[in-house]
């Protein structure tokens, strides 16, 4: 599965990195691709082209801030917050790949 994602917390510091990191674990732990944009204090950092985001079989988006949603129109996006991500990004995965069937 080719999963693409946003983080972002509401500082912008810590959990918006974390949580790119775990979902990126998690990812690899279970066999998918990822790539996953921060929304930080310090900017966008690893940006997601319109390639990524064609080529992704689900969007995550994790974040505890408004972000413009627009660029994923058309495709299957989970939005949760980014706390759910903390406490369980293996489950996460694990769960959409129940309710996509990958």
């Amino acid at each position: 599965m080719k999963i693409v994602g946003v983080t972002a917390c509401i500082a912008g510091i810590a959990h918006t990195y974390i949580a790119k990191e775990k979902l990126e674990e998690s990812a690899k732990k279970l066999g998918d691709s990822i790539k996953i944009e921060t929304q930080g204090s310090i900017g966008v950092e690893d940006e997601l082209t319109k390639e990524d985001i064609k080529a992704a079989d689900v969007v995550i988006i994790a974040t505890d801030i408004g972000i413009d949603k627009s660029r994923f129109k058309g495709k299957k996006v989970v939005s949760i917050p980014i706390s759910a991500v903390m406490k369980s990004s293996d489950g996460l995965i694990s769960k959409i790949h129940e309710k996509i069937k990958c």
